[in-house]
């Protein structure tokens, strides 16, 4: 499987509604950035992904956004 990055703003209740979904489903293997805490991955996804929007999941280096596009590819694939 790819790795999968979930990048994340602080305030995002999107964000929050991804996070939630994680937690309740135990889902651990998503490594999590947040863009407001992490220069580095603010710019990454800004680069890579073409826009500050969040909540991103990196499929490998593919991104997805929406949250409720992430929510149904982690219940699809990790859930």
């Amino acid at each position: 499987m790819e790795k999968l990055t979930l990048y994340v703003g602080t305030t995002c209740p999107f964000c929050k509604k991804v996070e939630s979904f994680m937690e309740e489903k135990g889902i651990e293997s998503v490594e999590i950035k947040n863009i407001d805490e992490d220069k580095e991955a603010r710019e990454y996804l800004i680069e890579k992904g073409g826009k500050k929007q969040v909540p991103c999941l990196f499929i490998g280096e593919k991104p997805l956004y929406e949250s409720l596009d992430i929510i149904k590819y982690l219940k699809e694939n990790l859930a």
